[in-house]
């Protein structure tokens, strides 16, 4: 069976490298597809070649294993079909098209192994679109890929483990972070303790993060809400709110996110099931112990099927390799069977202890009856929640793609990976549903923008005065 076989991983971060170092292991030599410029994902994302600065610098705690996942694929380079800088942008009949430097092509494949990762989870607020207002992932990327921040003193908003981290990271490299605005609170965080207690290594890691920038000087409150940035041209401030009352602050940059959300629209396309989370408020492309999705030949693995964090993701990776192994008639050993037993009791364990992050940074579910009606929504197509308000209440629409269908909201470049979530939220709340029962916008090619002039009809269109 093997002669047939071509397994292909879309994504080199932790997932996707130890997915492909267990394939090697095994004798194939899969395609792994990478958007960026070099392996590492966003987690440890590489600066470029000439960059000084050392692991230790970029990556802090997880420099260690940042280091051990890069040499892992540099060390399958000579086995692998390695392909940077391709964006996979759409799926059909056992192909992917690809970007790759411009040009169009298609990848094959018989097994498909999908490791897209994660992104920012983004609730906007009056002024988030002004100059100088990022998300926390931009901002990271920033410091890691370039070496520069976002601002000279820069407020970091929202709520989750990465406001935290990205607080810790620009302060650590000199630059001044003016604020940490949580919109959870401490009594939030003190109710999650002991889910959190079933990966103490990593709840000790946060800790320290914040211990460490209160000793620093850094403000850190919680319990607040976002209110609007100040400044026209560029931020030159924010306004928040909490218990006693509007507060300001002067900034010149602001980095905003709530948690992060899994980049499902490849799973989707494939035509994976999906059911909702409601831990994540999100939903996610269903997915056995191993990895397996609905779709025969298709395994998830990484935050793309669920935010897990990088430990889970190489796990994950792994044992979605395993899996199509198995699928593929590829003889896995006693020593593998018991690896992918192990691999999964270390996920179930993670996955109580994702729970419990999500109790200590729970989603602001207050947002949507907050959010005034001039505030944009889908800056793409410039679509406001009192125009998605209106529509719904005008002509009964309680269905997320019935609402795309009439106010355009997630039909722009992005197509609904940055407002979805947002105009979910507004559906659901002004008829008075749940976000699973208003449902959730499906996921259309292409996934990412590419450019227009690439996308040739297959036989050329000529215009035809009507007889």
């Amino acid at each position: 069976m093997t002669a047939a076989l071509q397994a292909v991983i879309v994504g080199a971060g932790p997932a996707g490298i130890r997915a492909a170092q267990t394939l090697v292991q095994h004798g194939l030599r899969p395609i792994v597809l990478d958007e960026a410029p070099r392996w590492g994902g966003q987690i440890y994302r590489q600066p470029p070649a000439h960059f000084q600065r050392s692991k230790k610098t970029l990556y802090g705690f997880e420099a260690g294993r940042a280091e051990a996942v890069h040499t892992a694929m540099a060390d399958l380079l000579p086995h692998v079909d390695y392909r940077p800088n391709t964006l996979v942008w759409n799926a059909e009949g056992g192909q992917l098209d690809v970007l790759h430097q411009g040009q169009t092509a298609t990848v094959a494949y018989s097994h498909l192994i999908v490791a897209t990762g994660a992104t920012d989870r983004v609730l906007p607020f009056a002024g988030w679109t002004t100059p100088g207002v990022y998300t926390l992932g931009g901002a990271q990327v920033a410091l890691k890929f370039q070496g520069c921040a976002i601002g000279s003193r820069v407020v970091l908003m929202g709520s989750g483990p990465l406001l935290y981290l990205v607080a810790y990271q620009y302060a650590k490299a000199g630059a001044e972070v003016a604020a940490v605005l949580d919109t959870a609170t401490l009594g939030d965080q003190v109710a999650a303790l002991p889910g959190l207690l079933v990966q103490p290594a990593v709840l000790a890691k946060g800790l320290y993060y914040v211990a460490w920038l209160r000793a620093h000087g850094v403000r850190l409150q919680g319990g607040v809400r976002p209110v609007r940035v100040l400044g026209d041209d560029r931020v030159s401030g924010v306004v928040w709110r909490d218990a006693q009352g509007e507060h300001t602050l002067d900034c010149d940059a602001i980095g905003l996110g709530y948690a992060l959300r899994s980049e499902t629209q490849l799973a989707d396309i494939l035509g994976c099931r999906f059911s909702f989370d409601a831990a994540q408020r999100a939903w996610l492309p269903e997915r056995d112990a191993a990895g397996r999705a609905s779709v025969a030949g298709v395994y998830l693995a990484g935050d793309g099927a669920g935010i897990m964090g990088a430990d889970a993701a190489e796990w994950a990776g792994e044992r979605a390799a395993l899996a199509l192994l198995t699928d593929a008639g590829i003889g896995v050993d006693a020593t593998g069977l018991a690896r992918a037993a192990t691999l999964e009791s270390q996920l179930a364990r993670t996955g109580r202890f994702r729970a419990g992050l999500a109790r200590a940074f729970p989603f602001p579910s207050d947002w949507a009856a907050q959010a005034p009606d001039e505030l944009v929504i889908c800056r793409c197509e410039e679509i406001t929640a009192g125009d998605l308000r209106r529509t719904a209440q005008a002509t009964g629409t309680v269905e997320m793609n019935r609402l795309k269908a009439l106010t355009r909201v997630g039909m722009g470049r992005c197509q609904g990976r940055m407002c979805a979530l947002a105009a979910t939220e507004i559906l659901a709340h002004c008829t008075g549903r749940s976000p699973e029962e208003v449902g959730r916008l499906r996921g259309q090619a292409p996934i990412k923008p590419i450019p227009f002039t690439l996308i040739q009809p297959a036989t050329p269109l000529v215009y035809k005065e009507p007889a």
